[in-house]
């Protein structure tokens, strides 16, 4: 049996896009983006969005669903995309989960349930966080060891909004984030997934390739959309903001470093994150890695997986 939903990761700048598209062509797909950035609206030249023109190859879903200052959840992100997910199947597509944020397609994949952890009630949270700033880290960190050991050895006594959050958990539901999470493990997965990671044999190469591909952002026009984002009256401090390329173009922006400064920060930050997103996706042992020699070679990469699908 064909699996349900097929996975097209790996680290930035290794041709995600075009095989994703290049599949779903051939699968009666449609992409489902696992980008924690393009959801973002306005944010298209820093994230790679997929073009007009690649767009117009194939339905793409879960791009530009949010504005910059909104600050996205993972929990956010698996309710909208799994419903996307769920349409496709039941229309008889095939989702095509296409990106590089590691967190958002575990999750989705996982079936895991933020139902009862996006509890809140805000009154609560502002108690807790008043607590906080009166008892300091180590006293309210001693409070969540005294009801979740796990939990609490887990956290730096610095970090308020984690320590406050599972405290506040636990006296809404009366359960420990420890056994939400142990309860999220032992349920079975929510699709049956067929796994492609695309890198390079040579780290040399994915390097050269992500500084072309910055350089090509900046030739695009990347500070311009950074400066029109600040423009508009979005901090520099929010989320969307955090984005590599735009918190180093905002820098620049701001005189506080040149462009070209900027531009080297960016592709160094972009290689660090790379290297993030290859220990991330080497913990699959059920992936099927497609290593470029020097550059991609999609044709043969699309004709072996369809040959492992066709025997799934």
């Amino acid at each position: 049996m064909k699996p349900q939903i097929l996975v097209v990761c790996g680290p930035t700048a290794t041709g995600k896009t075009q095989l994703g598209i290049e599949l779903a062509e051939q699968l009666n797909g449609e992409i489902v983006s696992a980008d924690s950035m393009q959801i973002y609206r306005r944010m298209d030249i820093g994230t790679a969005k997929a073009t007009a023109e690649e767009r117009a190859r194939c339905p793409h879903h879960m791009l530009d669903v949010a504005e910059p200052w909104e600050d996205y959840s993972v929990s956010r992100y698996v309710q909208e995309a799994g419903q996307v997910c769920d349409m496709l199947l039941a229309a008889g597509k095939t989702p095509i989960l296409v990106g590089g944020t590691g967190l958002y397609i575990d999750s989705l994949l996982s079936g895991r349930d933020f139902a009862e952890r996006d509890t809140g009630d805000e009154s609560l949270r502002a108690a807790l966080n008043a607590e906080y700033d009166e008892r300091g880290g180590e006293e309210m960190l001693e409070t969540l060891r005294a009801f979740d050991p796990e939990r609490a050895a887990k956290l730096h006594p610095a970090d308020k909004r984690r320590i406050v959050r599972a405290i506040e958990i636990y006296r809404l539901t009366g359960r420990t984030i420890t056994e939400h999470d142990a309860e999220t493990r032992a349920r079975p997965p929510r699709y049956r997934a067929f796994t492609v990671t695309l890198t390079y044999l040579d780290r040399a190469d994915l390097y050269d390739r992500i500084d072309s591909r910055v350089d090509a952002m900046i030739a695009e026009g990347l500070f311009d959309e950074v400066a029109g984002l600040l423009n508009e009256g979005l901090s520099a401090d929010c989320t969307a903001m955090q984005a590599i390329g735009y918190k180093e173009a905002a820098l620049a922006i701001r005189g506080e470093m040149s462009r070209g400064e900027a531009a080297e920060l960016i592709k160094l930050n972009s290689r660090r994150y790379a290297k993030r997103q290859l220990t991330w996706f080497g913990r699959n042992p059920a992936a099927h890695w497609f290593r470029w020699d020097h550059r991609p070679d999609f044709d043969a990469a699309r004709a072996e997986i369809l040959r492992l699908l066709s025997t799934e």
